[in-house]
């Protein structure tokens, strides 16, 4: 059997997919398969994408990935992978791939800010790193540097930078880009549970019959898990039911028993009407609303996290929208939505008496007449008038589909599981809807169950393993911990082996704030880990500015030359996934590892390098004494009581410790491939092979110890018996995953549930079935709808919230506008591309599936502003403008009245357009709504 190279690759490809879904290939095209395999090194990994979690296998020759496939004993993917999955190797073969240090210099070799890019050694650029970064925090202290972490981090990644910034610069300012996608389902998990994390597990999928799909559109954002949906849907179609609820029609619409499209930001009212009717129609599951939860709210006046609209940087066009955090006139529809606190009427000013520090964050408990009083006014005929999204679409049409939804919820025969994204965080709101989906599952008592539960599906790879779990946001630590609980400081302190008194107890300024910051000059230095914030943050015109215009240094880790990576002052040429070893958590708690496959290009290095050896630029004495600015005393009394001299450097004392090197060496035998046998390589801990010469002018030889493993094995030990229990680091790398808590070897799959979670059986009582043990949170002062009315606080221990949040209108919605900014927008991802397309722009077959963001637009919208598909238009807001070509028969569907741009495209960069409003709890940006002008260029 004759074929060219093409052709066995193909056929290769074809014999994998086939094997994965058990369907038998002729011999010959086995035998081709094979021998095109032949010298290849297999091995598995996860994918590098999306919170699915997906597991793949990864072969290698010459050094290089040849071959990707879906890994068929992964139980999340079972063999299959999207389109982005097989593009995996790809990513890091683009042609501009960036493998040298890249520093701002003039012609005299000096750094110069507005000088060109030139290439340095990693000993230069680790010199005038270290230059700036001095001279920023002598002048402003702790918290004038910050870190931009990330969701893509590796676990060992995000942990390195949180002991590097908490332990060792004593700064809280370290916050990921999950900020902008996970952060409200945190806070919902929190309040709700006191716990992070979903109660359920991807096997819901099966189990269930009922699947509503709130602001998620998982057939491109999270495919492999639509695909087992679908594949639900198809073997039991009468049966199994499949809700879409959005505010435009997409490709979840294919599927989908029943469409909602309703209006920007009215889910709140959606789901005040399904818990009216849960009430009307005693569908309350009683029993278990009464041993297991209470009830509870919050203020209503808590603005819009904007700037306050006096800042010398909000712009006359954008006060309109920012006058909003400070006061609002009350609208008609809010008049009734907020009736029952009889504080408000219409056209009242509401003045934000609630937006600063903890204030959003208050909230007490009601009796259950006060909730049922609350969800009174959310009758069909007022939330169906509130809510339609469609103007072609008939107010009864609209009507008989909340009370379908309403009869599936409350069907004591169905389960019911929610799934929900960023439709749900992105959110002025985010953290109350992400309440109000629990108070719906609460009520009808289908939580925590096989099949039923609400369900937060993640959107980067690691925004559970890394962001939440270890604790790169800038309020968080180790397992839930905090930075702002004494006692979890000490527990930490003590973990780290860290003189008491060490961390800061403020709160830092999380990832939009630290932009703010930058701008105010507050932070005059940055650094930029797996990451693209320059792209990725709404209101972008304004923070592209203040990087390059003002007085900052600002660092970025980067593998290709993206928005984020032109802004800076220094590149830092970085490996990328399969370069490194590392580990990934995803969105249903599954903890995964792989190896380092092949070698990285030219110099580049690993994130967690440039960590480590960055932490040898600090002598205790310079970064432990006082710090007067910051309020934090001198701890190297302390240090020397602990035998630590003030010469040492935080790598001798975070990193470079003596129990690292003489419990993890490396070699290590774990690192053998299980089917060859090799020993893969491992950049950190022994060097690749390269000559590489490194941050001290010396060629780079390895630590001589096992960094990754030592990192986790100590990183573990914060969840053990705290119901965050991960398994040890040899186990992960002979399974496809854990769910945490592991306990005894065995996965948890759904918690709370005393069936299943050997800590709900630990704290529930004799003979009840759930424990809602999540400790955060769980004392409260009581009172009714209007406030608290005691001043003590009364345990709500094992027990969760069911919450009521009052509907709002959003601050910038076009109906309510008189400027003639009269469409909303809309953003997002698609299919093809992940993110900012900073890795998958690269690769030729997803750029010519998808070359560029395209302005989804309704053809009637189109037809009445005298546009033609694929005709360049202006989409304007108050903050910027972009062009963009208009799409009218495509895949994403709008309304009359919207229109849906996606972010990837860097020369359609949208997030200057975006409004930077968050919501008050979360700190998460609001990209979904935002109004906007669209006409012809």
């Amino acid at each position: 059997m004759s074929m060219n190279r093409r052709e066995f690759l193909k056929t290769t490809a074809a014999a994998a997919a086939a094997s994965a879904v058990g369907i038998s290939i002729p011999s010959e095209a086995k035998a081709a398969a094979e021998n095109t395999q032949a010298g290849w090194q297999w091995d598995k990994a996860v994918c590098r994408f999306c919170g699915t979690g997906c597991g793949i296998m990864v072969a290698v020759k010459d050094d290089k990935i040849v071959a990707v496939k879906g890994d068929p004993e992964s139980p999340v993917n079972r063999g299959i992978n999207c389109i982005k999955g097989y593009f995996n190797a790809k990513i890091m073969y683009g042609a501009d791939r960036l493998t040298q240090p890249l520093l701002r210099m003039n012609d005299k070799g000096e750094f110069d800010k507005n000088g060109k890019f030139r290439p340095v050694s990693w000993k230069r650029a680790f010199d005038e790193m270290e230059k700036q970064f001095k001279k920023y925090y002598n002048e402003l202290g702790p918290t004038g540097v910050a870190v931009f972490g990330s969701g893509q981090y590796t676990i060992q990644e995000g942990y390195a930078a949180v002991k590097l910034v908490k332990a060792g610069w004593r700064s809280n300012n370290i916050d990921p880009n999950a900020r902008h996608c996970m952060a409200s389902a945190v806070v919902g998990f929190y309040q709700t549970f006191g716990i992070d994390e979903p109660a359920g597990c991807y096997d819901d999928i099966e189990i269930t019959d009922t699947v509503f799909v709130w602001g998620a559109n998982m057939a491109e954002m999270h495919p492999i898990l639509w695909s087992r949906v679908s594949d639900a849907k198809l073997n039991n179609p009468d049966k199994y039911f499949i809700v879409n609820l959005s505010t435009y029609r997409n490709r979840c619409s294919n599927l989908a028993d029943m469409e909602i499209i309703f209006r920007p930001n009215t889910d709140l009212a959606i789901m005040n009407y399904l818990g009216r009717e849960i009430l009307k129609r005693n569908a309350v599951n009683w029993d278990f609303v009464k041993k297991h939860t209470i009830f509870a709210t919050g203020h209503a006046d808590i603005g819009y996290g904007m700037r306050n609209p006096n800042s010398p940087h909000v712009t006359d066009k954008e006060r309109d929208t920012v006058a909003k955090q400070v006061a609002k006139v009350v609208t008609e529809e809010e008049a009734v939505a907020l009736s029952p606190i009889g504080k408000w009427k219409a056209g009242d000013e509401m003045q934000m008496t609630h937006t600063a520090g903890k204030k959003p964050f208050w909230h007490w408990q009601i009796s259950f007449d006060d909730f049922k009083k609350a969800v009174e006014p959310y009758t069909l005929d007022y939330v169906a008038k509130v809510a339609k999204g469609d103007p072609d679409e008939s107010l009864e049409s609209f009507k008989k589909k909340l009370v379908k939804l309403a009869d599936l919820y409350c069907d004591p025969n169905r389960k019911a599981l929610s799934f929900w994204t960023m439709g749900f965080n992105q959110h002025v709101r985010g953290s109350w809807i992400n309440e109000l989906v629990y108070m719906v599952h609460l009520l009808l008592g289908k939580q925590s169950q096989p099949g039923s539960g609400a369900f937060s599906l993640t959107g980067q790879p690691s925004a559970c393993g890394t962001a939440r779990e270890v604790g790169t946001f800038a309020h968080r630590l180790p397992a839930d911990m905090l930075v702002g609980n004494p006692k979890h400081r000490k527990i930490t302190e003590k973990m780290w082996k860290i003189p008491e008194g060490t961390l800061n107890p403020k709160v830092g300024s999380h990832f939009l704030k630290i932009m703010r910051d930058i701008e105010d000059g507050k932070i005059k230095w940055a650094w930029v880990h797996v990451n693209n914030p320059w792209q990725n943050t709404a209101n972008a015109n304004h923070w592209i500015k203040a990087a390059r215009t003002m007085d900052n240094f600002i660092v970025v880790n980067e593998a290709y030359p993206g928005v984020s990576a032109r802004v800076a002052d220094l590149i830092l040429p970085v490996s990328m996934i399969y370069e490194k070893w590392g580990a990934y958590g995803n969105a249903e708690r599954r903890t995964q590892h792989w190896k380092q496959q092949v070698t990285p290009p030219g110099e580049a290095m690993p994130d967690l390098w440039t960590i480590m050896e960055f932490s040898k630029r600090f002598k205790l004495k310079e970064v432990w004494k006082e710090w007067p600015q910051a309020k934090l005393p001198s701890v190297l009394d302390k240090a020397k009581a602990m035998g630590y001299d003030p010469e040492m450097t935080l790598f001798d004392v975070l990193f470079n410790r003596p129990e690292y090197r003489k419990n993890f060496p490396w070699p290590d035998p774990i690192a053998k491939n299980p089917q060859t046998g090799k020993m893969h390589k491992n950049t950190e801990a022994g060097g690749d092979g390269r000559t590489i010469i490194g941050s001290d002018g010396k060629e780079w030889k390895g630590y001589g110890f096992f960094v990754h493993k030592a990192l986790w094995e100590e990183y573990r030990k914060f969840g053990l018996g705290h119901a965050h229990d991960l398994a040890d680091f040899d186990t992960y790398h002979k399974v496809r995953g854990l769910r945490w808590p592991v306990v005894n070897g065995k996965e948890t799959k759904w918690r709370f549930n005393a069936e299943y979670d050997p800590y709900a059986r630990k704290y529930a009582k004799p003979g009840e079935k759930f424990a809602f043990y999540g400790p955060l949170l769980k004392a409260l002062k009581r009172g009714d709808l209007k406030g608290p009315k005691t001043k003590q606080k009364y345990s709500l221990k094992n027990k969760a919230k069911i919450f009521w949040r009052p509907f709002m209108v959003h601050p910038e919605d076009p109906k309510y506008d008189t400027k003639g900014y009269n469409f909303w927008l809309c953003t997002g991802r698609v299919l093809e591309h992940w993110h900012s397309g900073t890795m998958t722009m690269r690769v030729p077959e997803l750029y010519r599936a998808m070359p560029e963001a395209l302005c989804y637009m309704n053809p009637k919208d189109a037809k009445e502003l005298g546009l033609k598909r694929f005709d360049l238009v202006v989409v304007e807001s108050r903050r910027g403008k972009v062009k963009a070509r208009v799409e009218t028969r495509g895949r994403n569907k709008p309304p009359r009245g919207l229109v849906y741009v996606p972010w990837f495209d860097e020369k359609v960069l949208i997030n200057k357009v975006c409004l930077d409003a968050t919501c008050p709890l979360s700190k998460e940006t609001d990209y979904k709504k935002a109004a906007v002008k669209v006409y012809k260029a």
